[in-house]
Formats: structure tokens, C-alpha cells, sequence
């Protein structure tokens, strides 16, 4: 085997690898002896095939076999004679035409990692802000649970229904005449105004009485969930069974045991917590934006551009999604289109500021030990099918490029609070609008595009079509925010190459589960 280094630039690397034909073919025969003895064959006895025989029959395969072997090897013994550390799994190619016979001669190209020299850690200043939880945050928190568990009682029969009145419906639901399914139940609860049904239902219900029976007419959505009424028009005949009016939920202790808690102290104990962690982590969030602004302002090295290539591409990825979404696609994509440069930038710091928490967790012996990792992958599993989920297991046990992508948040997040202890810190105590305004204030214009990351503007709705079979198909799928972070809110992973040419194929995920 002939290894000769063709390209050294930068963080480049290239190498042209000669497997002498000779080579091949003794281990194509070393590897015919060791299956001969189990091949059979009509008119000879178990073990006492020919090899040429054998060689006939698995030939093609056994060669096959070898070559990928062997070209494995090949780059592994690249990597370990220049003592190379690849950013991402080498480019391996075959030389066009080879046959059986020939010598095999291959490419492997790739991007080495950058030589980082982590920064001392000691000496580092940062400013924690905290925002305490008053009594009277606690008291809305109790209050908006409250409004959101309303009691109702039966209204008198000449009361005509009005805004927040919950009626009880049964209903009927045509389309061009014909029933569908799901357009039909009864003893339903409908609050006018709470927007659970599709737009012009409950609108169309004001004014109504117990025991009224009106025909209303809607149209379905274009993003409904069920492909066969997305944007039709739809007749409902609707009965009103009651009317009920919200009644004032008395705040005590009975109202707490009806939640589950021993009373209304205890409600509160658990929602000042809630309170508490949540503003935690928003002072995690600022404190970790000044450590990483802190650390992109003092090194500029060159990056491996295939990381940041990835970087990028999952970051538009995301975008897109979140573009195809909106109300105004094409006015979304226009927008990306002029800030792609900036989101390029936003992936080339992810990416220095990953390999840079890489080389101070590595200099300080920061670590994701086997338990955590068994964890992390335990976790994930859960996302695919019950089937699934062992297969998922043993692919990220014999990759390492899969298992550095799942070990790297957590990894980041250890470093991160490695560098917290080592921190100078201070605090200041402030409102929570203040914690969310310095939040924003810390995406400085080189992190982040000029303008407003259209990702902020869309909102994820359902799309499992699954949905319309289980509930009304008057029922508007329900809205939820968009879960995308900001591009710069953290570093890219270090990503561990893979040893093997070719990766194998994790598992298809399950269809998420509904919310």
C-alpha cells in the first residue's frame, strides 16, 4: 500500500492511496479459506469444497468484500501516519473503472481540525442578572389557573348566549350535501370566543338560546389537517342543548384539592418554583450570551468550511421550514435570500465557538461520562417506533460521528458551567422585562441578521392528518409557536469523524406524537 499526500492548504487535505492488486487477491484467497469449510456443494462432502470451486461460486462477493475492507484500512492508516484529526468523515473515492486484477487506487480528501489554543480561564468576569418572584406573581399565576379551570352554570332559557357563555351543542356537518366524518357529535362544549373552533362557528352562535336549532355555514381552512375539507365550504345544523354562564372559581384550598395539592399553600409553593426555574433560565441565557460573546471577540481562527457548510445547511433548513408555514411564504424566502450571507456568518461563529468549547473542555478534563451518554441515547431512542429503537441504539454505538452529534449539547452545556465556576461573577437584581431586554441587547449585529430572523414570525400549526378522525372536524387544529432557537444562541457541535467511509442509515422516526 502507497500513500502520497496531494493537497496540504490550509485546513485541507488530500492523499492518494495504491492497493497493489497482488495485495487484494491474498486476502480474497485468505478469505476463501476461512468460509471453504463451511460451503457446500451437491457431490462433495461438507468441508471438502475445492477453494477454486468456492473462489467460483462467492467470488465476486468475497472481492467485493475485501476491497471495502481494505479501502477502510487505507484510511485509517492516512489518518494515523500524518496524525491527522478530520472535522468531518474524509471523502473516499474509488478510481473510475477498476476492475478485479488491477491495482486499486483511491482519493481521500478531507479537512483537518484547526490547532485551538484554549484561553485561560481564570480572570473571567460576567454579571448574572436574577429577577426575584413577588407574592403578587405568584397570586396571577394562581389566578390565570384559575381562569383557565371556569366553572359554568345553567343560564335561564331566555338568555341569548354572548361572549365567553359555553354552549352545549350537538351538530351536524355537510359537505356538498354528504356528511363527513368527524362533522358530527353531540353534548359538545363550545366557549363563544375562545377560538377552538374553525373561524365563523362559534361567531355565528351569538345570540342563541337553549333549545335553538340554527344552520350555520364555514369554511374550512387551507391549512386544515384533513386533506378532503382543507378550504371547502361546509353546513353545519347545530342544536343548543344549554347555555351556561362562567361562574366565579373561589380560590382556597378546595379549589387547590381539586387540582391535586394537599391545599392552596401548596399551589403556591409549586408555582413560585415554576416561577423561579423559569427565570433561571433566562439568566442562564444571558450569562451564557456574554461567555460566548466574550470568547468569539477573542479568537478569529480559520474553521473547516465543510462544518460550517453543515452548520448553514441546517440552519436554512430550519428556516424554511418555519417559512413554509406562514401566511407569506414567498415574502419569507425573499427575506432569508438577502440575509443568507448573514446566517453564513452566524454558522461560521457556531462553528469556532464549538470547537473552541471543545478544546477547553478537553484541556480541563471536562467529560460526558458512559452513564450520561447511556442516557442520552436511551432518550433519543424514544423517538422511533418501539421497533425501532434497539437498531437506533446499535447505530449510534458503532458510529462515532452519530454519537459525537448526540453527546455534543450536553458536552457544551458542562463546559459551559465549568467556565461559570471559574467566572468572576456579580449579580444584579432586575425585572424580568429587563432580563429579556438585555437578552436581545447581547445579539450584537455581527451575530446576528440586520433584521428580524424571519423564523420569529411563523407559527408551526398541526399537520397530522390523524387529527381530524379523532375529534370534530369543526375543531381548528391549534396553533402553537415556533420552536426554533436563534441561530446564535449557541456553538456548533464538534462533530467526531467517522472510520468508516460510509455511514449507515439510522432508523426511520416515528410520526410525532400529538400534542
Amino acid at each position: 500500500m502507497q500513500i502520497k499526500e496531494t493537497t496540504n492548504e490550509g485546513l485541507k487535505r488530500a492523499y492518494t492511496v495504491s492497493i497493489p492488486a497482488k495485495e487484494i487477491d491474498e486476502r480474497v484467497n485468505s478469505e476463501v479459506k476461512k468460509i471453504a469449510p463451511q460451503v457446500k456443494m451437491p457431490g462433495f462432502r461438507p468441508g471438502k469444497v475445492p477453494a477454486n470451486l468456492v473462489r467460483k461460486m462467492h467470488g465476486e462477493q468475497l472481492h467485493a468484500q475485501t476491497v471495502n475492507d481494505m479501502i477502510r484500512e487505507s484510511v485509517d492508516k492516512v489518518m494515523a501516519e500524518n496524525k491527522l484529526r478530520p472535522a468531518m468523515q474524509p471523502k473516499v473515492e474509488l478510481e473510475e473503472g477498476y476492475e478485479e486484477g488491477k491495482d486499486a487506487s483511491l482519493s481521500v480528501e478531507l479537512e483537518v481540525l484547526p490547532e485551538v489554543e484554549a484561553p485561560e480561564v481564570e480572570g473571567l468576569k460576567l454579571e448574572r442578572l436574577t429577577v426575584p418572584v413577588t407574592d403578587k406573581q405568584v397570586d396571577e399565576a394562581v389566578e390565570r389557573i384559575a381562569s383557565n379551570n371556569k366553572s359554568y352554570k345553567d343560564a335561564a332559557k331566555t338568555r341569548k348566549a354572548a361572549d365567553g357563555d359555553q354552549l352545549i351543542i350537538d351538530f351536524v356537518g355537510r359537505v356538498d350535501g354528504t356528511e363527513f366524518d368527524g362533522g358530527k357529535a353531540e353534548n359538545t362544549p363550545l366557549t363563544i370566543g375562545a377560538g377552538q373552533f374553525i373561524p365563523g362557528f362559534e361567531e355565528q352562535l351569538t345570540g342563541v338560546k337553549t333549545g335553538d336549532k340554527k344552520t350555520i355555514t364555514v369554511t374550512f381552512p387551507e391549512d386544515y389537517p384533513a386533506e378532503n375539507l382543507k378550504g371547502k365550504e361546509a353546513e353545519f345544523d347545530v342544536t343548543v342543548q344549554q347555555v351556561k354562564v362562567p361562574t366565579d372559581t373561589k380560590i382556597d384550598d378546595e379549589f387547590a384539592k381539586n387540582l391535586g395539592l394537599e391545599n392552596l399553600d401548596k399551589l403556591k409553593e409549586l408555582l413560585r418554583g415554576q416561577l423561579e426555574q423559569e427565570t433561571s433560565g433566562l439568566t442562564r441565557t444571558q450569562m451564557k450570551r456574554q461567555l460566548l460573546d466574550t470568547l468569539a471577540a477573542g479568537h478569529n481562527f480559520a474553521v473547516p468550511q465543510g462544518m460550517v457548510d453543515a452548520e448553514f445547511d441546517q440552519i436554512w433548513a430550519q428556516l424554511q421550514q418555519e417559512a413554509a408555514k406562514s401566511d407569506d411564504t414567498e415574502a419569507m424566502l425573499k427575506e432569508m435570500e438577502d440575509e443568507k450571507d448573514d446566517y453564513r456568518n452566524i454558522a461560521e461563529r457556531r462553528v469556532r465557538l464549538g470547537l473552541l468549547l471543545s478544546e477547553i473542555g478537553q484541556k480541563n478534563g471536562v467529560e460526558v461520562n458512559a452513564n450520561e451518554m447511556n442516557m442520552l441515547i436511551q432518550q433519543a431512542a424514544q423517538q422511533y417506533r418501539a421497533e425501532d429503537r434497539e437498531r437506533f441504539v446499535q447505530y449510534v454505538q458503532s458510529e462515532p460521528m452519530a454519537a459525537a452529534q448526540l453527546r455534543a449539547p450536553l458536552y457544551e452545556d458542562k463546559v459551559v458551567d465549568f467556565l461559570f465556576d471559574k467566572a468572576e461573577i456579580t449579580d444584579r437584581e432586575v425585572t424580568r422585562e429587563e432580563l429579556e431586554a438585555a437578552i436581545e441587547a447581547e445579539e450584537t449585529t455581527e451575530e446576528k441578521p440586520k433584521k428580524k430572523a424571519p423564523a420569529k414570525k411563523a407559527a408551526a400549526k398541526k399537520t397530522e392528518s390523524k387529527k381530524a378522525e379523532e375529534e370534530p372536524a369543526t375543531k381548528k387544529a391549534p396553533a402553537k409557536k415556533a420552536s426554533a432557537k436563534k441561530a446564535e444562541d449557541k456553538p456548533a457541535a464538534k462533530k467526531a469523524p467517522a472510520k468508516k467511509p460510509a455511514a449507515k442509515k439510522a432508523p426511520a422516526k416515528k410520526a410525532p406524537a400529538k400534542k
